[in-house]
């Protein structure tokens, strides 16, 4: 599992946050309350465990991620690589290799970028709570209304804090690819250094500028 998939894993789960909605208005409005205290936030840091399983292919992954999100500028660290974004290029350096790819962030006005999932909503899923086996969890089960690579996704929400916990997608392929929060800190502080990759603290880095 690279961490492209990773990151793809981890829009999918800030889309199905900012876009779900369904006949369920309980499902609806605990969404709603989650959505609207991550925007209030200036900076999120979460620490999370990832796995990844198919048992038909016998497939059982398990990685720790770490992403920091301020607006439309994210970092995350996982599989021995680091995604950087500062809202309009994107790093991503491979330390196995010591190389760092660049590309610009294409189509700025319709990208999928942290700020913009947390303030955009349509009716692409349809949500609804379901049984949790821990009391202070709200489970809450996603089903795209059109076709997607995934079947369906289950969020699971503390209740007394109004935040993710866990978040599990279910693919075509038989796939299962589960996040559990370890640390969730708010308004950490932040700086524009924090999203720039500085190739002066990578001697020897190979950077392939593909803008």
């Amino acid at each position: 599992m690279n961490i492209r998939t990773i990151l793809t894993s981890l829009i999918i789960f800030s889309v199905i946050l900012a876009f779900s909605q369904g006949k369920d208005p309980k499902a609806i409005a605990l969404l709603e309350e989650v959505s609207k205290k991550a925007k209030s936030y200036k900076s999120i840091k979460v620490d999370l465990s990832y796995s990844m399983v198919n048992p038909k292919a016998k497939i059982n992954e398990e990685k720790t991620v770490t992403l920091l999100v301020s607006g439309d500028k994210y970092k995350m660290l996982a599989a021995g690589q680091t995604v950087i974004c500062d809202g309009k290029t994107i790093w991503t350096y491979i330390k196995e290799s010591n190389e760092v790819q660049i590309n610009a962030l294409e189509n700025k006005d319709d990208a999928l970028t942290p700020s913009k999932l947390l303030t955009s909503y349509n009716t692409n899923y349809k949500s609804k709570i379901i049984k949790s086996t821990n009391p202070a969890i709200e489970s809450v089960e996603l089903i795209p209304n059109t076709s997607k690579n995934f079947t369906k996704a289950i969020l699971g929400v503390d209740k007394a804090k109004k935040q993710i916990s866990s978040f599990t997608l279910y693919d075509k392929s038989g796939n299962t690819f589960t996040y559990k929060v370890k640390t969730y800190l708010t308004d950490t502080p932040v700086s524009d250094a924090d999203f720039t990759f500085d190739a002066r603290k990578f001697p020897g880095v190979e950077v392939i500028d593909m803008r």
